[in-house]
């Protein structure tokens, strides 16, 4: 073991400290409203919230899982959440594996015709006579299909497809295997780590996306989630979503109206928005530096 001097402990007693203030700096605000959603509304009104819910209750989150409208968001985000990123990453593969093959005629055209998307776009009016003409405005499709390809994640799949040998794919078309089966057989099973990394990223991007469908979607059984939280918070949330608590009795609702209030309320909304994909993270952590670092290697 390397002894340190002094000065070197020092230095590291300030980088520990500076990253611990980091970490409190980025972890409290999430900290704070989730104590916020555990704390009673007319309490969390008088201020001073800080580690610990005052006055404990569950009454934000009765209020927020009474409103029926929560539910079939969460159902609507759900699926589009794994029909997005299954089919995303799938398409997105496939693009990069025909892109990584050397046989490919004009291979070079297609990649700098990918890499031009990433900075110029039709626009949002374009884009929205586009898929008007196409007859997907207020259907489920308008939020997967406009997303399919990634080219971030294309080229991340690709370079990661040209570090493979090329005995695999080799000997996979000599058994009779055509480019579809060499990809699905050989290639994506031991490209576990880039595969699990990009559909997280993918997951994420379909989870916490709002704005299409308050752009594409005015049936309000095909809101997401996030959008419907979005409305919530520039309506009168506590309006709207006592008025779904129907089947409660009059008393219990009475002490439902004094115990919430509009802030209390949101922090619920937003915990009960954001978790679900908070807690798919640490399962996929270990896949997080390694698919990244091994997809972005120099060909």
């Amino acid at each position: 073991m390397m002894k340190l001097s002094t000065g070197d402990k020092v230095l590291q007693l300030f980088i520990y400290i500076v990253l611990i203030l980091l970490g409190f700096v980025t972890l409290y605000p999430f900290w704070n409203s989730l104590v916020i959603s555990f704390n009673m509304g007319s309490d969390t009104s008088l201020g001073g919230i800080t580690f610990w819910p005052r006055v404990p209750t569950f009454d934000n989150y009765e209020v927020v899982f009474q409103d029926s409208r929560i539910g079939q968001a969460f159902m609507i985000s759900i699926l589009r959440t794994l029909t997005g990123t299954i089919l995303s990453v799938l398409f997105t593969a496939i693009l990069a594996y025909g892109l990584s093959r050397h046989e490919l005629i004009g291979r070079r055209f297609y990649m700098v015709f990918c890499i031009i998307t990433m900075y110029f776009s039709g626009g949002l009016i374009p884009t929205f006579l586009l898929l008007r003409e196409f007859g997907m405005m207020d259907t489920f499709w308008v939020l997967v299909i406009p997303g399919l390809i990634s080219v971030y994640n294309m080229i991340i799949f690709r370079t990661f497809f040209l570090g493979l040998p090329a005995g695999l794919a080799e000997s996979a078309r000599i058994d009779g295997c055509n480019h579809i089966g060499v990809l699905i057989r050989i290639v994506l099973p031991i490209s576990g780590p880039v595969v699990a990394t990009l559909s997280l990223f993918t997951a994420v991007y379909h989870w916490n996306d709002w704005f299409s469908a308050s752009i594409y979607i005015n049936d309000p059984s095909l809101i997401p989630i996030q959008t419907l939280l979005k409305q919530i918070l520039n309506s009168n949330i506590v309006t709207d979503q006592l008025q779904s608590v129907g089947n409660a009795a009059a008393q219990d609702r009475l002490a439902l109206v004094q115990s919430v209030t509009t802030k209390s309320l949101i922090m619920a909304t937003t915990m009960v928005a954001t978790l679900p994909i908070i807690m798919v993270y640490p399962f996929l952590q270990k896949y997080f530096v390694k698919g990244v670092l091994i997809g972005s290697l120099k060909e």
